[in-house]
C-alpha cells in the first residue's frame, strides 16, 4: 500500500480521484478551499454531475478513510500530494500559474523530506521542473532525491471517470528515477499500465491529446461553414468523403469547447514555433455561434428583432452538467444583440434553464447548441414550419437549417 495521499483541488479532477483512493484503501485528505463543495461532501451529496461517484461517495464517507479541509497546509501530513487545480490561460495566450504557485507557497513551510508532490493538472512544457526548481531554491531540497516531485497527467473524459481511471495508461513523468517511482507506486492502486517518461514528454503528451482533439473538431466546422457557401449539405458531403473510403473518418461539426479544448491549445501556442496555428483553430470554433446566427437571420426575414430563438443545451458538452467556456453562452449573448428574445433550456443544468415547453412556447427558431441524447428525434416534438437549427444532427434532420415538417400522417 502506498500510504496516505492529500488531494489539493476537489473539482471535476481531484474529487473523484480522491474518492477512487479512498475506495482503494488509501487513507486520504481532501483540500478544497470552496465551503460549499464540501458541505456537499460531507453532507453525502456530490456537487456535480459524474457518473457513478454519487454512489462512490456514498461508499467511501463511513469509512472514514476520507477527511476534507480547508487548509492547504493541512495535506502535508500525507505521504503524497497531489494537486488538482486549475490551471488557465490568460487573455494574452500566457499561462496562468498563480493556482500552482499559491498552492505551492502554502506547502512550502510544512513540506517535509521523502514527500511527493504529483501535478494532476493540466499544464506547460516545463512546469514540473519549474515546480521542482522553486522548492529547490525556497528549501533547498533535491528533486528526486530528498523531495519527489513528477507529473502525472489526467487525460479522463467527462461522465467516464470510474471507466477509465482503471483502464487508461497511466503516463508518469518525475524529476529522477526515484519521483516517478514514487508516482506510479501510488498510481499502481488503479491497477493499469504504468508509462514511465519524462515531465516535459507528459507534459506534451496531455495538452497534445487536446490540441488533436480541438483541431480534428474545427474541420467540420469550417466545412459546414463553407458547404453553407456554396449551397451544400454538409452531413451529405460528410458521408461522401466517408463512404467505403479507407482514409475518410472526418467527424460532424457542433459547437466544439469546454474547459479543456479551448484553452489548452494556449499552453503551446505559449511559445510556439508556428504561432498562430493553433490559435487559427480556435477561431474556426469562436466563429461557430456567429455563424448560426448569420444563417438564422437570413432564412428568419433578415433581422431576429423581436424573433424568439430557443437554445437547447447550455453545457459544452453532451449528457454534462458543466457549462464552463460553453460555446452556448457566447450564441446567446450573440443573439440578444440582435435583439432576439432567447429562451434557455438544458435537462442537466437548473440555473438559467427553464422547462422545455416553455422554452418552445411561441419561438420562431430552435438551436440544439449541445447534442444531449435528450433531444434526439426533438423534430418530432416540433410544430411545422419552425426553423430547427442543428449542427450536431442530433435531431436526425441531416441539416444544419431546416423547416420543420409535418408529420406524414398529418400531411
Amino acid at each position: 500500500m502506498p500510504g496516505s495521499v492529500a488531494v489539493v483541488g476537489l473539482g471535476r479532477v481531484g474529487l473523484p480521484l480522491a474518492l477512487s483512493f479512498a475506495d482503494r484503501g488509501l487513507d486520504v485528505i481532501g483540500v478544497e478551499r470552496e465551503a460549499a463543495i464540501l458541505d456537499a461532501v460531507n453532507g453525502g451529496r456530490m456537487p456535480f454531475h459524474e457518473t457513478g461517484t454519487q454512489e462512490l461517495l456514498e461508499r467511501v464517507l463511513p469509512t472514514g478513510r476520507l477527511r476534507t479541509t480547508t487548509s492547504v497546509p493541512d495535506a502535508a501530513a500525507a505521504d503524497h500530494i497531489v494537486l488538482t487545480l486549475g490551471t488557465p490561460a490568460y487573455e494574452h495566450i500566457e499561462i496562468d500559474m498563480s493556482q500552482v504557485r499559491a498552492v505551492i507557497d502554502d506547502l512550502l513551510p510544512v513540506l517535509r523530506e521523502g514527500q511527493s508532490v504529483v501535478l494532476r493538472s493540466t499544464v506547460a512544457p516545463g512546469t514540473t521542473e519549474w515546480v521542482a526548481g522553486y522548492v529547490e531554491q525556497a528549501r533547498g531540497f533535491r528533486a528526486g532525491e530528498t523531495l519527489f516531485v513528477s507529473h502525472v497527467p489526467e487525460r479522463i473524459a467527462a461522465n467516464r471517470f470510474l471507466d477509465e481511471i482503471d483502464s487508461l495508461p497511466c503516463i508518469v513523468g518525475g524529476v529522477g528515477e526515484e519521483s516517478g517511482v514514487r508516482a506510479a507506486e501510488l498510481f499502481s492502486v488503479f491497477g493499469t499500465d504504468i508509462v514511465q517518461t519524462t515531465p516535459e514528454q507528459a507534459e506534451l503528451t496531455k495538452i497534445w491529446t487536446n490540441i488533436l482533439r480541438y483541431t480534428q473538431f474545427a474541420l467540420p466546422n469550417l466545412l459546414m461553414m463553407e458547404c453553407e457557401q456554396y449551397g451544400a449539405n454538409v452531413f451529405e458531403v460528410i458521408d461522401l468523403i466517408n463512404h467505403e473510403y479507407p482514409r475518410g473518418g472526418i467527424a460532424t461539426p457542433g459547437l466544439t469547447a469546454g474547459a479543456c479544448l479551448r484553452k489548452d491549445f494556449a499552453f503551446s501556442e505559449e511559445r510556439s514555433s508556428a504561432p498562430g496555428m493553433l490559435l487559427a483553430v480556435s477561431r474556426v470554433h469562436e466563429t461557430v455561434p456567429l455563424f448560426l446566427v448569420k444563417g438564422l437571420r437570413a432564412r428568419l426575414g433578415g433581422s431576429l428583432r423581436d424573433r424568439k430563438v430557443a437554445v437547447l443545451g447550455l453545457t459544452f458538452k453532451r449528457d454534462s452538467d458543466d457549462v464552463r467556456d460553453s460555446l452556448s453562452g457566447k450564441l446567446v449573448r450573440l443573439l440578444e444583440r440582435e435583439l432576439a428574445t432567447v429562451s434557455r433550456h438544458d435537462p442537466n443544468v437548473s440555473e438559467g434553464s427553464e422547462p422545455l415547453e416553455s422554452a418552445l412556447q411561441g419561438a420562431d427558431a430552435v438551436v440544439i447548441a449541445t447534442n444531449h441524447t435528450a433531444f434526439e428525434g426533438i423534430a418530432e416534438r416540433l410544430p411545422a414550419g419552425l426553423l430547427l437549427v442543428d449542427p450536431w444532427n442530433v435531431s436526425g434532420s441531416s441539416e444544419v437549417f431546416a423547416q420543420v415538417r409535418a408529420p406524414a400522417s398529418v400531411r
